[in-house]
């Protein structure tokens, strides 16, 4: 475990090196893309260290992680969908995720654009949701649509707040983004709960 920690920790460092370098915008791409289906760093590493550099190109930034992570999540639903026993698999058992894996697969049956959506939105592993989503061929129309609104969601609040208090609020985000996105998906399940309810009524 600290050998893996020790990793992680090395690849978060390399991550954010690139915000100093000339190749910034095309690392937050690919980084964005790889973290979709196997890579263990979030973008909103990137991408804050990049909007904070630059705040005026913090939303072009949101959009462009936005366009890799949906790619690559589609990525993703391909592994899970034509090489979940090759790759897909060794993916979810490297990141200890075989548990949640079942989880989802029964959550599929009945709510699929909301678990894309909640989980392209916080911080669960996408990369669960895009290989599981392949390998029990949730529709792929609904997985993308899901994907774009919940992953645009995340990466344009972090530029926006970058946007709007600059260095300042880097410290709350990372402190907080967890806690925030939680409580924002209890209010959006609270909603469909209560809608459900009154559309029975």
């Amino acid at each position: 475990m600290e050998d893996r920690g020790h990793i992680i920790k090395r690849l978060y460092q390399w991550v954010l090196h690139w915000a100093h370098t000339p190749y910034g915008t095309w690392a937050l791409f690919i980084l964005a893309f790889t973290e979709s289906s196997f890579f263990p760093i979030p973008p909103d590493v990137l991408l804050i260290a990049l909007a904070i550099s630059i705040p005026a190109m913090s939303f072009r930034y949101a959009l462009i992680c936005s366009v890799g992570s949906v790619i690559g999540g589609l990525f993703g639903y391909f592994i899970g969908w034509q090489l979940m026993d090759i790759i897909g698999s060794p993916i979810i058992r490297f990141y200890n995720l075989a548990e949640q894996y079942e989880v989802v697969r029964r959550s599929y049956e009945e709510h699929n654009a909301l678990i894309v959506f909640i989980a392209a939105f916080t911080p669960i592993p996408y990369k669960l949701i895009t290989i599981t989503a392949g390998a029990f061929e949730v529709n792929i129309l609904t997985f993308t649509i899901a994907s774009l609104v919940g992953r645009s969601a995340r990466f344009y609040l972090v530029a926006w707040l970058i946007h709007r208090f600059g260095q300042r609020i880097r410290e709350f985000i990372e402190k907080y983004f967890n806690i925030l996105t939680f409580i924002f998906v209890v209010l959006i399940i609270l909603g469909f709960i209560v809608a459900n309810r009154w559309a029975i009524r």
